[in-house]
């Protein structure tokens, strides 16, 4: 893995936090194994890309699927507390904040250009949810011709039922799939 880059999914307030409006119940559990990931990669001063969600306060850019629950109960709404990384994990100078407003952080955003004029050759992938935006992210990655190394004990969903049945879907369209304490190794 020539030059690796991280990518933290959606490790914001709304969706980490107890009694947030999307909080989930396996994000709060990755959050010390996603810290000694992204620990390994500052280490080595390898990039670092913090991918949040980030909707406009009136609705009009959150998907068709979600418009009925953005209205009741607005989330990950642009420059909220809510809408920000998580302290523990909060970005350092450097880092890569990079908005989206879909599931994959490629869709809509400048994220492969700026892998690619990076020089990236392989991505590793933690935060949440696995089933959505974790895997929408890895799926598309690969579209890209991107290796992608999926860290499964830094990522969470709504239920290890959930996560697992997803882990072996991505494993299956040759994703690979790592724990915390091998990053390192991979990493030289």
């Amino acid at each position: 893995m020539a030059k690796p880059a991280l990518l933290i999914i959606d490790m914001q307030n709304d969706f980490v936090q107890e009694g947030r409006p999307l909080g989930l119940a396996g994000a709060r559990a990755a959050v010390p194994n996603i810290r000694a990931v992204l620990a390994a990669f500052r280490k080595r001063s390898l990039p670092v890309f913090h991918i949040m969600r980030v909707h406009r306060a009136d609705g009009s850019d959150v998907e068709i699927t979600r418009r009925d629950r953005f209205a009741k109960t607005p989330y990950a709404v642009e420059g909220t507390e809510g809408a920000a990384v998580i302290t523990d994990l909060a970005p350092l100078k450097g880092e890569y904040l990079l908005p989206k407003v879909r599931m994959s952080a490629f869709i809509g955003t400048e994220l492969d250009l700026i892998l690619r004029t990076l020089g990236i050759t392989s991505l590793f992938v933690c935060g949440i949810q696995t089933p959505n935006c974790i895997r929408a992210t890895a799926f598309d990655a690969i579209a890209y011709n991107y290796p992608v190394v999926l860290v499964e004990d830094a990522t969470g969903a709504s239920s290890e039922e959930v996560h697992r049945c997803n882990i072996r879907d991505m494993q299956n369209i040759g994703i690979r799939v790592v724990r915390t304490d091998e990053v390192p190794g991979l990493l030289g």
